[in-house]
């Protein structure tokens, strides 16, 4: 079985081409996407928060969402791919905008012996 790249927590640092900057980004927690090892996943950034169903399509991943922004029903699709080891992609909502992101890995925090 292929190791899933995309698995695990990414910070979003870029949105929209820039035109977000990282205060709204992190406005209520800092910003990220996330793809869990079951195929679901989430993403927050701003006032969206959404959970995610995704599919590898082989160096890339396309998903679907369901959530809210700012307390209205949000839904739609996305798309990422790997470039230099960083998640650059775009997220469509349905009847709205289409938004690009980039994200790089998060580290993972030390364990305590």
């Amino acid at each position: 079985m292929k190791k899933n790249l995309f698995e695990g927590k990414w910070k979003i640092y870029e949105l929209g081409d820039g035109n977000w900057d990282e205060d709204y980004i992190d406005m209520e927690e800092p910003g990220y996407i996330e793809f869990e090892e079951k195929g679901t996943g989430d993403f927050h950034f701003g006032l969206v928060y959404a959970y995610l169903i995704y599919e590898l399509e082989d160096d890339e991943v396309q998903f679907t969402f369901d959530g809210s922004d700012e307390l209205d029903h949000v839904f739609g699709r996305g798309f990422a791919e790997l470039v230099d080891k960083e998640l650059h992609g775009y997220i469509v909502f349905h009847g709205g905008e289409r938004m690009t992101f980039k994200a790089s890995k998060k580290a993972k925090k030390a364990r305590k012996k």
